[in-house]
């Protein structure tokens, strides 16, 4: 399988609009840079058309232009590790790759094999979702990571004492990532599935439930979270704007879901809902 680089020069203001939209478009990878971003997208699923189409409606507004490349996926590791680096979350947080030293001044540490994964704590969706994780008791608690990517969340979920742990993502290259990162960190996981939410079948009702996804994506599949969580079960959610959310909490309000918390970082928004 190979994928498209789209090298993305914009100016900064609609770098995270251009991202959002692209996210639309099926890219799920993004790197920032001085003059723009990095798009990624497996070359199966991409449309040089609907691309270009995107950045005429924004041509008016700012200045873009771009370069396209074909890579091999054997040759992604090296391009990706050359960007990567460590992320902090807060003080107590940290995720690193196989390549760097660990820190043991943070309580909890996740290593990851930086692949082309959505969810190596870059981006801010990611990167609230972990910090909000801390809110809550996870010990004992059966959790659910819908659209898994690197499985990120579902680490943190087990670090901070989950005992059961479901995984899921439409992309064979995300479970893949997945796995190799539940060995790296010593995780067991119970479950880990490819296919959408609809198509897989749980016997288990979940106590919590992580979807850093897209709005359109989330509002299909809510009911769908709704039927596999218990009572008092808690909902992350992210991968949204701030204007998005009046949208998402008129239907977990529907849904029977309380929100608890909610956090911004440069307009990308998370939630933390609680079924009653």
């Amino acid at each position: 399988m190979s994928f498209i680089e789209i090298k993305v020069h914009c100016d900064a203001p609609f770098r995270d609009i251009l991202i959002a939209e692209m996210g639309e478009l099926e890219f799920d990878s993004f790197i920032e840079t001085e003059v723009g971003f990095d798009a990624y997208i497996p070359e199966l699923n991409f449309s040089h058309p609907g691309l270009q189409q995107l950045f005429n409606n924004y041509r008016k507004q700012t200045r873009i232009w771009y370069e396209l490349n074909k890579i091999a996926k054997e040759n992604w590791n090296a391009e990706w590790e050359n960007n990567y680096q460590p992320i902090e979350v807060g003080k107590d947080i940290r995720v690193r790759a196989t390549f760097h030293d660990p820190n043991p001044k943070f309580k909890h540490e996740i290593i990851i094999t930086p692949k082309m994964s959505f969810g190596t704590g870059h981006h801010e969706t990611t990167h609230q979702m972990l910090a909000l994780e801390l809110e809550i008791n996870f010990e004992g608690k059966a959790v659910l990571d819908v659209g898994s990517g690197t499985g990120i969340l579902a680490i943190m979920a087990a670090k901070l004492g989950a005992n059961y742990l479901a995984a899921t993502d439409i992309d064979e290259w995300c479970i893949e990532n997945s796995q190799e990162n539940f060995e790296l960190n010593s995780v067991d996981v119970d479950e880990l599935k490819l296919g959408t939410i609809q198509e897989l079948k749980f016997e288990k009702k979940f106590d919590v439930v992580l979807a850093n996804i897209n709005k359109n994506v989330l509002l299909e599949e809510l009911p769908d979270y709704a039927k596999l969580m218990s009572d008092k079960a808690h909902l992350f959610l992210s991968g949204f704007y701030k204007n998005d959310v009046a949208d998402l909490l008129e239907l977990t309000n529907e849904l029977g879901f309380e929100k608890i918390s909610e956090s911004s970082k440069r307009d990308w928004t998370a939630i933390l809902l609680k079924k009653v």
